[in-house]
């Protein structure tokens, strides 16, 4: 008998796995698609703190999570062994112009207090080799930044959760207690049955280069994220698409992706591209996770709608999901209740 099962082998359903399983619970995970099948497989991994400043619940979570993901991917690995691509080698942004220059001071003055002395933000005038310009001379670098590889991360944890016993069905019967992480398709199917948006998929779109800068710190330029992954390749992404007509397939909204990475970066035009990716990411209506029992079946869980930052607060939503199924503990914050989702 399983004490858990969990529907969605994505990266909120894994990690959640993970963390009952290292509290004893007998799992099983059932997905028809496989491991990180959807959003959860992709290439970009970008694991970037919300700025340090009008602070609330939803940006305490991200920075305690960003915070712990180092042990959890490394206890991981260890039982893994397999890396899962992550390395926690900041972030540096182009500072545009004066005005954005004095915002970047005060929130050095914000992360001094908010990130608790855990972590930095500040502003630099003598970048790393690899930067990209920046009209003032200045860049923004926080060391809170971390990236990983979405695909590899989430077979890791697989690998991880099999030596502990968890068995992978593609279909098999709910025992014990059952948690919904299926993504998109679940905060559809919720919006069917209260007959109002609950949620949505926003489709994604990301290139892979064989262009080596790993141990880089990771750049944002242009609303893009430059991801300099330990295998050499770097991943350039992503779009951000509530209307879309395929959603894995890629089009000229990518082109214009790998066009303004190379305005950027112009050596990316020599560099082969090894994979494109296309996928749809689960957003609920709040825009925050929504955790907590499900609102159609209230014996059953559900953890969803990790929209662009799921991979950052899985550790966080892994012990709150724990807490809350396995020792009636509950401290999920307001915000990312369902009642929250549903209002």
């Amino acid at each position: 008998m399983y004490d858990v099962t969990i529907r969605g082998a994505g990266i909120f359903g894994l990690s959640i796995a993970w963390e009952c399983v290292k509290r004893g619970a007998k799992v099983q995970i059932i997905d028809p698609h496989g491991v990180g099948a959807g959003a959860s497989g992709g290439i970009v991994g970008a694991l970037a703190p919300h700025v340090p400043e009008n602070w609330n619940a939803k940006k305490e979570l991200q920075f305690q999570s960003l915070i712990k993901a180092e042990r959890f991917w490394n206890e991981v690995e260890e039982n893994a062994q397999m890396t899962s691509g992550y390395m926690r080698t900041g972030r540096l942004q182009p500072i545009a112009d004066e005005h954005a220059l004095m915002l970047a001071k005060v929130r050095n003055c914000n992360a001094k207090e908010l990130w608790k002395g855990l972590a930095s933000f500040e502003v630099v005038s003598d970048a790393p080799t690899w930067a990209p310009p920046s009209p003032t001379g200045h860049w923004i670098y926080d060391s809170l930044s971390a990236h990983i590889h979405p695909y590899t991360a989430c077979h890791a944890l697989k690998r991880a959760l099999e030596t502990q016993g968890v068995t992978f069905h593609a279909e098999s019967e709910a025992q014990g207690m059952t948690l919904w992480a299926t993504g998109v398709h679940d905060l559809l199917r919720i919006s069917q049955a209260f007959e109002r948006p609950v949620g949505n998929g926003v489709k994604g779109q990301a290139a892979l280069f064989d262009f080596d800068k790993a141990g880089c710190a990771q750049i944002f330029a242009d609303s893009l994220h430059f991801v300099p992954h330990k295998d050499g390749s770097l991943a350039v992404g992503s779009t951000s698409e509530r209307d879309y007509i395929d959603p894995v397939a890629t089009d000229d909204v990518l082109l214009s992706v790998i066009n303004r990475a190379i305005a950027v970066f112009p050596e990316l035009a020599y560099a082969k591209i090894l994979k494109t990716w296309a996928g749809v990411r689960p957003r609920a209506k709040s825009r925050a996770p929504v955790l907590g029992r499900h609102p159609l079946d209230d014996s059953a869980y559900i953890a969803n709608g990790g929209f662009k930052i799921g991979f950052g607060i899985a550790p966080a939503v892994a012990t709150i999901m724990a807490d809350f199924m396995l020792e009636g503990k509950e401290t999920i914050p307001d915000d990312f209740s369902v009642d929250s989702c549903l209002l």
